[in-house]
This record gives C-alpha cells, structure tokens and sequence, in this order.
C-alpha cells in the first residue's frame, strides 16, 4: 500500500488531474496483486456510480447553476447588506454573510468563493478594504456554504458511510451559524484594530428591508422546504434533488424570469462540467478504495489510534490535524471520498455519532480549499483579485484561528452540533 500512496503523492506533485492520479494508483495495487482478477477495476468503477444516494449530486449541482443564472445571489447579497451593513468591517461581513445564505444555492466552496470575488472583490478594495484582507474573508467565508443543505460533501459523506443525509442536512445549520459567528468576530477584531468602517453609517430604511427580505425570501425558503421534505417523507434524498432542479427552474423563468434560452444553456454547461469531474472522481475512487480495504488499513489506522488513547474527543482532534494536514495537499472531495471509509468506522467502534463526526469531518477536509499550497478556492479568489499567495497567507491566519476554534468547540459540544437532527428526526 506504501507504493500506491507514494504513486498518488508524486502524480499529484506532478500536476495530474486528481481523478486521475487516484485512478492510476489504485491501479497499482492491482499490478501488485496479480491473483486478484482482473475484472475488479472496471466493475468496482462502475459500480461505485451505481449508488441511488449519489444521484442528487448532479440535480443540486443543476439547481445551484440555474438559481445562480436567475440572480438569486444578487437578491441574497441585498439581504446580506440588510443584515450586516451597519458592521464595522463593512463589505467583508456583508461577503461572510452572503456565503451563509448562498450556502442553499450553490453548495460548492470554491464556486461561492469565485463568485463572491467577481461580485464584490473590486468594491472591497474601492472602499478602503486591503485587497489580501478581502482575499482572504472572501474565501475562508466560503467554508460556509459546504455544510448547509444541500451541501455536496455531506452527500457523499453519507452515501459512503451509511448515514442518514437527511441527519446530516440538519446538522448543518448549528455549525454554520457558529462558523459564521465566528468569522464575524474576527473580521470585527481586525476592522476595529485596523479602523476599518460599516458598509453603511446609517440604518437603512425599512422599506428597503422589506424590499430586500421580500427579495430574498425564497431563495432563503429552499433549505427549510428540503429539511421539512425530508422529514416528512415526502422525498427522498435523491428525489430531493430533482425538487430542487424543478424549484430552480421555477425562481429563474416564473418569479424573476432572469433564466432565458442563453442562461439556461450556459448552466446546463457549466452543470455538465462539475457533474463529470465530480462523478469521473467517485468512479475512479472506488479502484483506491478497494485496495485500501483489501489491504484492512482502516483497521490499521484504529489501532493505532486507539493504542495512543481511547478518549473519543482526543481521537477526532488526531483526525481533524489528520486530515487538515492532508488537505494542504488533496482536493475537499477526495479527502472526503478517501477517509469516509477509514475514520468513520473507528468513531463508531468508540461509540461515537455518525452524524456529529460528519460534520467535524467536512468542516476539516474543506479547511484544504483556503490554505496553501493547493488551496482551489485561494487560487480562485487570488488570482480574480490578483493577490500574492504569501500576502494572502498573512491575512488568512486570523481566519484558520477561528475556524480551528469552532471546530475544537464542535467536538467537545457534540449537542450543539445534535440539536437540530435529534429534534426533527429524533435520537
């Protein structure tokens, strides 16, 4: 197993796409196990896009493009000014805001950070915001939108480990609100320090926040109606996504009719972009995720674990540093698709919450989006506002504080993370 990692590693230091580097090293363990047939590749790669959960992944992807063609984020930006625009930090805690709200839309931290950055990075700048300052909220805001429904992480966390999605899209709020109050905080911290000022120096008028609420009501509404499906019993969680799909299309063409023949073709483009790069990688992880059972490694792994201590908290901050070090270097969704089978397996034996876990889990393994050297949403986010990696850096560490300081508090307060899921669906 040793040279399947090694070949991963130097593939993916050699600039390979992930998908690929995965794929050829998995092959590897079947060049050094030639009594294994060798039919195993192509039927584990088919297989794995067999599973029924993982056909919301390219719905919520289409939906998210088709609410982003029908200017659903210009609408939550305006909620998100209503909100925050009195905050000393001014557009910064506008843009933290809006990728909370926008985390129902598009479900992607990278795609959220991108557009955030074209939407607001100049005007940041114009309003006396340092650029590697913006570069940075705008991007470590992003960790928002992962983990509010429909998050595509918590998708594939749940379909690979057995785990209740309706559970984990409930779970998500809690986190998300912490998260968000914490970033909030720091960005605070920094504007007072720095003399940064509000977005705005008066409250706005009260029939602009109606007009602004009003505006944004339901692209808001879009998580409530999939939690309140859920739990329900009226979809399920790959029907879901098709309600979603048919919710986009009916915002974008019915209510503000922004989705015409050209906007729908160039979401239809983009969705079939993300859902093959995304479903090309799942396929090609089942040929990694075969040899690494094969080879039992998540029993290795719990082991010796276990044999440093049996304390459940203390074993999930090994995983978060575990898999916040390895997301220096592998993408969000690989993380996620390569550790779900190892890790999750080793907190049940400890009796700890699937659901709990997932969530502190996502959280860790998105960090990698917004830190060097293979941060995709930091690239994205320096190269549109063309901010130096090192620049960014500086200002990104009061950011990776706070989050590292929600997460410890996630661990520790397991019923905060709980609350929701257990009052909807029950313990």
């Amino acid at each position: 197993m040793i040279l399947v990692v090694a070949t991963f590693v130097v593939l993916m230091l050699m600039g390979m796409p992930l998908a690929f580097a995965i794929g050829m090293a998995g092959t590897v363990f079947f060049i050094q196990h030639p009594e294994l047939p060798s039919t195993i590749p192509v039927q584990v790669t088919v297989s794995q896009t067999q599973n029924f959960a993982l056909l919301a992944i390219p719905l919520f992807i289409l939906a998210g493009n088709l609410m982003n063609g029908a200017g659903v984020s210009e609408r939550l930006l305006n909620v998100a000014s209503a909100l925050t625009g009195r905050m000393r930090g001014g557009l910064a805690q506008v843009s933290v805001t809006l990728s909370a709200l926008m985390g129902g839309v598009s479900g992607s931290a990278i795609a959220d950070a991108s557009m955030q950055a074209r939407m607001l990075g100049d005007e940041m700048s114009r309003r006396g915001l340092p650029r590697p300052f913006a570069a940075a909220v705008l991007a470590f805001g992003a960790i928002l939108t992962p983990i509010i429904p429909p998050g595509i992480g918590m998708i594939l966390y749940g379909s690979i480990g057995q785990v209740s999605i309706g559970r984990l899209f409930a779970a998500g709020f809690v986190p998300a609100a912490m998260l968000w109050l914490g970033l909030a905080l720091t960005i605070w911290l920094v504007a007072l320090r720095r003399g940064f000022v509000p977005e705005r120096s008066e409250g706005m008028p009260l029939r602009a926040h109606l007009a602004a609420w009003r505006g944004g009501a339901l692209a808001l509404l879009f998580p409530v109606l999939l939690l309140v499906g859920l739990r329900m019993g009226v979809f399920t969680p790959s029907e879901i996504g098709a309600f979603a799909v048919v919710y986009a299309a009916f915002l974008g063409f019915i209510v503000h009719r922004r989705l015409d023949r050209r906007s729908t073709a160039e979401a239809l483009e983009g969705s079939l972009t993300d859902i093959g790069s995304v479903m090309f990688l799942i396929a090609l992880s089942a040929i990694f995720s075969y040899g690494i059972v094969f080879e039992r490694v998540p029993e290795t792994i719990a082991n010796a674990m276990i044999g440093l201590t049996d304390n459940l908290q203390l074993v999930m901050i090994l995983i978060v540093l575990t898999v916040i070090a390895a997301g220096f270097f592998i993408d969000a969704t690989v993380l996620i698709i390569m550790l779900t089978p190892i890790f999750l397996p080793l907190i049940r034996s400890l009796g700890g919450d699937p659901v709990h876990f997932g969530m502190v889990f996502i959280i860790a393994a998105t960090i990698g989006n917004f830190t060097p050297p293979v941060g995709a949403a930091m690239y994205a986010v320096c190269s549109i506002l063309k901010v130096p990696l090192g620049e960014y850096s500086r200002e990104a560490v009061p950011m990776l504080i706070a989050v590292t300081l929600v997460v410890l508090a996630m661990i520790f307060l397991p019923g905060l993370v709980l609350f929701l899921p257990d009052l909807l669906f029950g313990r």
